[in-house]
């Protein structure tokens, strides 16, 4: 059995700021009477944004640390790089509530980024690149020949 401590983490602790992004939707739309939609209500649309935000991102950051922590292991940098994640998408709905451009929605956002950016970049580096530093190619061929 394949145990992937990183993305088990991560993916658990996606899931409460999910439920917890929810959880301040349904309250402002109780408080505003608002079942459906977002009733004109700028604080709510920001929210609902948040969440949005947060579930656009979230499956291809999950996705690249599950493919990472599978081809190369469980590595430091990976919680490293999981956790800032994590915190950039609690911060960005803070920021996305004050309706102007604000430190915690630019730390949110650009934390987001930097985060996707560096899963990508290593993800894309993983077929080219030996545990010895050496590049190679990955051919189909290389593939199927048993070593030598």
């Amino acid at each position: 059995m394949i145990i992937l401590p990183v993305t088990l983490t991560i993916a658990g602790a996606a899931a409460i700021v999910n439920i917890w992004l929810a959880i301040r939707i349904v309250v402002l739309r109780m408080k505003a009477k608002t079942l459906i939609g977002d009733g004109g209500n700028p604080l709510l649309v920001a929210r609902m944004r948040a969440q949005l935000n947060f579930i656009e991102y979230t499956p291809i950051v999950l996705i690249l640390i599950a493919v990472i922590e599978l081809a190369n292991g469980t590595q430091r940098w990976l919680w490293v790089v999981g956790i800032v994640y994590i915190l950039g998408r609690v911060l960005h709905p803070f920021g996305l509530d004050k309706q102007t451009a604000n430190p915690m929605r630019a730390v949110g956002i650009i934390s987001t980024w930097i985060s996707l950016l560096v899963l990508a970049g290593y993800a894309l580096t993983i077929p080219y690149v030996t545990r010895e530093g050496t590049i190679t190619t990955v051919t189909s061929d290389s593939l199927e020949r048993e070593p030598r």
